[in-house]
């Protein structure tokens, strides 16, 4: 037998280790061909697709390359801490370091080899209904037809071929052997007991709780400057929760006689703490991956649906204009609207105010007044509520996800003619388009002011979203009417479909990208599982002797699988629901609906990976059992 024949038969006799590595090494392999198949794509050149889509496909590759080269690069150092014990008979047995090295860089060559090739060989298998699912998503004109990808092939076997080479050269430079003895009573090393800090238990309720509090109560473009300091809080937080406080919250539990004696929960307890100490790093690895792939695919998922419905129905009109006062321009441009909705036969009500400049007396600020009765019209006309105003007050008024008006409250304004502005309540209105921080005054006071500075005139065309061809004429006249700081039009419809245009490829790659930190993050479960398996043979059999039963031996498998599988991703889908309840704050739009779908969709995938690896495991345990 040549060494090379030995090294494979190491991989096909460690395949119950192997299995998970191979299979989302494929899987990663598959999702880098597949973006490798639309990087080529003459149709998804810059003339068919914009160029900032073309560069994210390319971009979104390359960020899978290197997730994989770390992931990779993570599943064999926790194969070669599995496998100390075996390292160690083979040294005993007259293998060399050099030789040991040897054999671990042909392994990880082979499963390379493999998972490369099935990973391009499922590409194939899946390429058409993938290329039609991209068809969707970008907005393409045309249809992505079937080809044989003779450059996307290429690139993938060098890529990853060179990848594998990279981490098992990588691998087996750092590989140290240790002393022999020490190699072959791995996983019999006595362990000391875990402790926690209770400062450390307390600061991890402090962040969390903080971070949690901040982003729920945070609104508008606040939640964008909390971003930071939020992720960073989580983070630290999420780390002393598996390190500290859960190794604290289990020895208060031990510390509880009634419950630890009670039935099994002394043999769940018992070695409960040294697990979580155990698996912290892999617990909070996946916990923030996790995170990172639910709040990704769950901004992006609600984003498309507010984008599709919220939008244009918290924007009720088709059409918006604005012009200076006066201008003969701005007339021929509303006349050419108005008979452009006319020859299409577009039902649609035409409304409008007026925007009033004046200069504040003693600074160089400058208000926009408008009366109270025309917003109000305005108002009315597109379902929106009307504003009251408290006698002597004023209201200001915001657009979208500004929040100019709330700084600007209960703070008098003195103008030129010696009337004071003073606003008592903020509102957040989509009345007049893109505007923010205008006040919204009683109609007599505008009429005791002298001229103002300027005056703006806006229009707005309401009518039922959806009319056929209002897309069409609102394309026509965004090209015919120009767009600067002197004349504004704007079409609802026409810009929301160039808007879901751009937003396709966003969102295929973030679901992608999302899919495929998902799948790390369960294969990181699998390893740390099936790294303690030859341990717990160990345990269960001299359990078994002392009249452990069936029944309770399954109890105690599903705790402790359970445990391992639920309790990171537990943690990441609390920290998804409140990123997401941050964000649906930002756009003042609930994401309720998408964030079920989303993170309810992966809890689920969960419960099946959940039960098919536990079946497996509980097997595998069963087996020794039944030949002691």
């Amino acid at each position: 037998m040549t060494f090379r024949q030995f090294a494979f038969r190491n991989v096909t006799r460690n395949k119950r280790l192997y299995t998970a590595y191979f299979l989302s090494s494929m899987f990663t392999v598959m999702v880098f061909f597949t973006f490798a198949i639309f990087a080529y794509r003459p149709v998804l050149s810059a003339e068919n697709l914009q160029s900032s889509a073309v560069l994210g496909l390319s971009v979104s590759k390359w960020i899978i390359y290197v997730f994989s080269f770390f992931f990779v690069l993570y599943s064999m150092s926790a194969f070669l801490q599995s496998r100390k014990r075996e390292f160690g008979l083979m040294m005993m047995q007259g293998m060399t370091t050099r030789q040991l090295r040897g054999m671990i860089f042909w392994e990880n060559m082979l499963i390379g080899l493999g998972a490369t090739a099935g990973g391009i060989g499922l590409g194939m298998v899946f390429a058409k209904g993938i290329l039609l699912a991209g068809t969707n998503a970008l907005a393409l004109k045309e249809p992505l037809q079937f080809y044989f990808p003779i450059k996307a092939i290429l690139l993938t076997l060098i890529s990853f071929m060179l990848l594998f080479i990279l981490i098992s050269l990588f691998i087996s430079a750092v590989l140290r052997s240790g002393k022999l003895i020490t190699l072959i009573k791995a996983n019999s090393q006595p362990k000391q007991e875990p402790k926690a800090s209770v400062l450390l238990s307390l600061l991890v309720v402090l962040l969390l709780g903080t971070s949690y509090f901040l982003s729920l109560r945070a609104s508008g473009l606040n939640v964008v400057m909390l971003l930071a300091p939020v992720a960073v809080m989580v983070i630290i937080g999420t780390y002393l929760l598996f390190t500290q406080l859960s190794v604290y919250l289990i020895r208060k539990l031990k510390g509880r006689e009634r419950f630890f004696w009670r039935r099994t929960n002394m043999l769940l307890l018992s070695d409960l703490s040294y697990r979580m100490k155990d698996n912290a790093r892999s617990f909070f690895l996946v916990a923030i991956i996790s995170t990172v792939s639910f709040s990704a695919i769950g901004a992006l998922y609600g984003f498309q649906s507010m984008l599709n419905g919220a939008l244009t129905q918290k924007n009720p009109y088709l059409f918006t204009y604005m012009s200076a006062d006066g201008d003969s321009q701005a007339q021929a441009h509303i006349q050419l609207i108005d008979q452009s909705l006319s020859k299409a036969g577009i039902a649609a009500e035409k409304t409008g105010l007026q925007l009033n400049y004046y200069q504040a007396a003693d600074s160089s600020q400058t208000l926009i007044l408008v009366k109270q009765s025309e917003y109000n019209h305005v108002a009315k006309l597109m379902g929106l509520k009307s504003i009251r105003l408290t006698a002597g007050k004023a209201a200001i008024v915001d657009f979208g996800l500004s929040r100019k008006g709330e700084e600007m409250l209960h703070q008098p304004v003195k103008l030129q003619q010696g009337i004071v502005i003073e606003a008592d309540q903020a509102v957040v209105s989509p009345a007049v388009r893109a505007f923010s921080g205008y006040y919204v005054v009683a109609d007599e006071l505008i009429d005791r002011l002298s001229q103002p500075l300027k005056v703006s005139r806006y229009y707005a065309w309401h009518g039922a979203i959806g009319q056929q061809g209002v897309q069409n004429v609102g394309g026509k006249l965004t090209n015919e009417l120009p767009y600067d700081e002197h004349y504004n039009f704007y079409a609802l419809e026409y810009q929301t479909s160039k808007i879901n245009e751009n937003f396709g490829p966003l969102m295929f790659m973030g679901f992608f990208i999302g899919i495929v930190f998902f799948v790390s993050a369960g294969s990181f479960l699998y390893f740390r599982l099936y790294s303690d398996l030859d341990e717990d043979r160990q345990k269960f059999k001299a359990i078994s002797k002392l009249g452990l039963s069936d029944k309770e031996l399954g109890k105690i498998l599903n705790r402790q699988i359970g445990l391992l599988f639920f309790a990171p991703i537990v943690v990441a889908l609390v920290h998804g629901a409140v990123a997401l309840t941050a964000l649906s704050h930002m756009f003042q739009y609930s994401m309720f609906r998408e964030s079920l779908i989303v993170l309810g969709l992966f809890f689920f995938i969960q419960v099946i990976y959940f039960f098919i690896v536990r079946l497996f495991y509980t097997r595998q345990i069963r087996s020794a059992l039944a030949g002691s």
